[in-house]
């Protein structure tokens, strides 16, 4: 399946990943990262995702984010990465289509056992994006109301969702690939 993911103004990228699992409420799809020669995703100061590495993608029809598992070549899991995009539009031949919103967070830690802080990323790029008119007031606001209903549910307990959680800690919650 190919995911056509613009990022404002017109940057078009356009992901090709395995769809993996599907419900009525979540679509897991797993990507893989180039190869080593692609320079790893630090976030702070910790390598977020190796080049070559994977990343298992959780998309909920509907919902103004995503989430993928980040991994380090070896297959550790770092932590949980949520970007906050407009509800992905599902066409036909498995095209799918979404647009960055910039905010991000980020969750580290190989199981839920050792999050202690969520962090939100790419504040300033989605206000730049905002102050441009590349993203309408409208979704910019989206996006901020979305990041914030995450956080307060990770500090409730209540995000990410159990299909996130599990597949963290235990692996994948259903027979096939992990």
């Amino acid at each position: 399946m190919e995911i056509h993911y613009l990022r404002p103004p017109a940057d078009l990228r356009v992901y090709r990943q395995e769809l993996i699992y599907e419900t009525g409420t979540v679509k897991v799809t797993l990507a893989r990262f180039g190869d080593r020669s692609h320079a790893p995703l630090v976030i702070g100061d910790e390598i977020a995702l190796d080049g070559g590495a994977q990343a298992i993608w959780f998309t909920f029809p509907g919902l103004w984010h995503d989430i993928g598992i980040f991994h380090r070549l070896d297959g550790t899991p770092t932590g949980i990465y949520a970007n906050m995009i407009s509800p992905c539009l599902f066409g036909p031949g498995g095209v799918w289509e979404t647009t960055d919103l910039f905010l991000d967070l980020w969750i580290p830690g190989k199981t839920t056992e050792e999050w202690d802080a969520i962090h939100l990323l790419d504040a300033e790029e989605l206000n730049h994006a905002e102050s441009l008119g590349s993203v309408s007031r409208d979704w910019a606001r989206r996006a901020r109301h979305e990041a914030g209903r995450l956080q307060t549910g990770f500090r409730e307990g209540s995000w990410p969702p159990p299909i996130v959680t599990t597949w963290l800690d235990e692996g994948p919650p259903f027979p096939g690939p992990g």
